[in-house]
């Protein structure tokens, strides 16, 4: 990968653009429109929300506002805990394009597997809300389907009447932070997995080894970290609302970083805090 234009090409054979922006914690309003307005006029073509980050309309104005044609771009949400289910499923996605004033998605993801509301039933919840994303797939109005922070049980039980695989996995992955058992599910399986959260929520630039690996690299360690990921191969998602910063994370292209310097990365144990076990969340 050469460019933030460059691309994976998915399990269907769309084709997904190798970084992504993203906007949890994002506040709606100006602070989103500003920030998705100024990623894109860096360069980014993949943006990521979802309807539980409540700032899809902002990213929409962004979207019409940054003078790139919708078709030019990549844009993701997601599915709210709530809202599983098929008949729920078909009307959150409704709202979700209504939000966004868009005709489509590219990519439309289940946000958790197994929300609270769901514990007792979440197979058969997660098997109505795929059978929704599947018949908005194959009517156009979804070009790829996904799923974010699900491990190999729940993608196994997805695949017991799932017609359509996931082409994504959106999971927790940052130095030190890495499901190994999940990473190689979906290797083998090609689902392509999406690191969000991938500078640790911000933990990393506190991380010494990191601060030395800026110096020897003349990179940020923000711009390591995304180069790390990459390296992954992951796709990663950095957000930030800082100009400067939004530019400063597409300088990912330029250098690579050595096999020790990856595994030292990996080996940061604990560093950034550890994934949210998708079976225990209150949420």
């Amino acid at each position: 990968m050469k460019s933030l234009t460059d691309c994976f090409v998915l399990n269907n054979g769309v084709e997904i653009p190798c970084v992504g922006f993203g906007t949890w914690q994002t506040p709606d309003g100006d602070v989103a429109v500003a920030s998705v307005k100024a990623a894109i006029a860096c360069g980014y073509r993949h943006i990521d929300t979802a309807a539980a980050y409540n700032n899809e309309k902002s990213v929409g104005i962004a979207v019409k506002e940054s003078g790139v044609k919708r078709e030019d771009l990549f844009i993701t949400s997601k599915l709210a805990n709530p809202c599983h289910g098929y008949d729920a499923t078909m009307r959150a996605f409704d709202q979700t394009l209504e939000q966004l004033d868009m005709q489509y998605l590219d990519l439309y993801l289940i946000h958790w597997p197994n929300p609270a509301p769901f514990r007792d039933h979440w197979q058969e919840a997660n098997a109505g809300t795929w059978r929704a994303f599947e018949e908005n797939y194959n009517a156009g109005r979804i070009r790829a389907l996904g799923i974010s922070n699900f491990m190999p049980h729940h993608i196994r039980a997805l695949m017991q009447t799932a017609t359509v695989a996931p082409a994504v996995n959106q999971i927790r992955l940052c130095p030190g932070c890495v499901d190994e058992a999940t990473v190689q599910y979906c290797n083998a399986h090609d689902i392509l997995l999406e690191a969000y959260s991938p500078l640790g929520t911000g933990r990393i630039f506190d991380v010494p080894q990191m601060q030395q690996l800026s110096e020897k690299y003349g990179k940020t360690i923000a711009q390591i970290c995304l180069r790390w990921s990459m390296q992954q191969g992951f796709l990663p998602l950095p957000k930030s609302v800082t100009p400067a910063r939004i530019a400063e994370n597409t300088d990912v292209f330029g250098f690579e970083l050595s096999t020790q310097d990856m595994a030292l990365i990996a080996n940061l144990t604990g560093c950034c805090g550890e994934a949210r076990d998708p079976d225990k969340t209150a949420f």
